[in-house]
């Protein structure tokens, strides 16, 4: 009996951490739903990552829309469920943001900090639900969302992110205790500082990141790839008793350095 592929959907599949673990993945003999939202200066980029995960022999189902919109959201649900595909992981790795500070004239807005902490933060959840509803997660399904330092300590200029992944991993640990009796696991990715799109974004982040490779005992920076290999690995069935946590994948940066 043909055995079915099995699939993943990354949220934020083009780019950075998303792109290096639905390379990974796929490498690993999975195929890959994925979502992004690239305007035409970047959908080179794009259709570079669709080519490579085809060339290692998987299926590449990519959506250009807007991951914190529920008509995509439906879209893509329905897509998946449409193939008859189930999901085996799950990956949430959107980085869009307002970077700026609380107080002072260039605050940030009511607006702005409640979109950051939508889409960064509380779409996890909104995607869970609705994969849960369509019955396109089951047992052995691994969800995974990326996490950052500053979920747990302040950076400049970065505290909508920070509050939108401390809620980021307070979902995880709440979908961990409520998706354990359908052998579904859940867990935050925490990842040294790495040299991302998103990160070239923060201002300052040049000084960010000779501090981190300072303070890095292998005295470089996390890559996406050195995350999507920890994931591929984390994906392996006997890992249905890791639930709940925040995995640091730095290096030993943020607990030795």
């Amino acid at each position: 009996m043909t055995r079915k592929p099995e699939w993943a959907l990354v949220l934020g599949s083009s780019s950075g951490f998303g792109a290096a673990v639905s390379l990974e993945l796929a490498r690993n003999g999975m195929s890959i739903f994925g979502v992004h939202w690239d305007r035409r200066e970047t959908m080179p980029q794009v259709l570079n990552v669709i080519e490579r995960i085809r060339g290692s022999g998987g299926e590449a189902v990519f959506f250009n829309r807007n991951a914190g919109d529920a008509a995509c959201r439906a879209e893509v649900v329905a897509a998946i469920a449409e193939r008859g595909a189930r999901v085996r992981v799950f990956m949430h790795s959107l980085a869009f943001g307002s970077l700026k500070p609380l107080v002072g004239p260039d605050r940030l807005s009511q607006r702005q900090m409640e979109t950051t902490s939508d889409l960064m933060g509380h779409s996890l959840v909104y995607w869970v639900q609705d994969l849960i509803a369509a019955d396109l997660l089951g047992a052995g399904s691994r969800i995974y969302a990326m996490t950052s330092e500053g979920g747990g300590k302040a950076v400049p200029h970065y505290g909508a992110v920070s509050a939108a992944k401390a809620a980021l991993e307070a979902h995880i640990r709440q979908l961990a205790l409520e998706l354990a009796p359908l052998g579904i696991t859940a867990n935050a990715i925490l990842a040294g500082v790495t040299d991302t799109p998103a990160l070239r974004k923060i201002p300052g982040n040049a000084v960010l990141m000779a501090h981190a490779i300072a303070r890095n005992p292998h005295k470089r920076l996390t890559t996406p790839e050195d995350v999507a290999k920890c994931v591929a690995v984390l994906c392996h069935e006997n890992t249905y008793w890791m639930t709940g946590n925040t995995i640091h994948v730095d290096g030993g940066e943020n607990s030795i350095g």
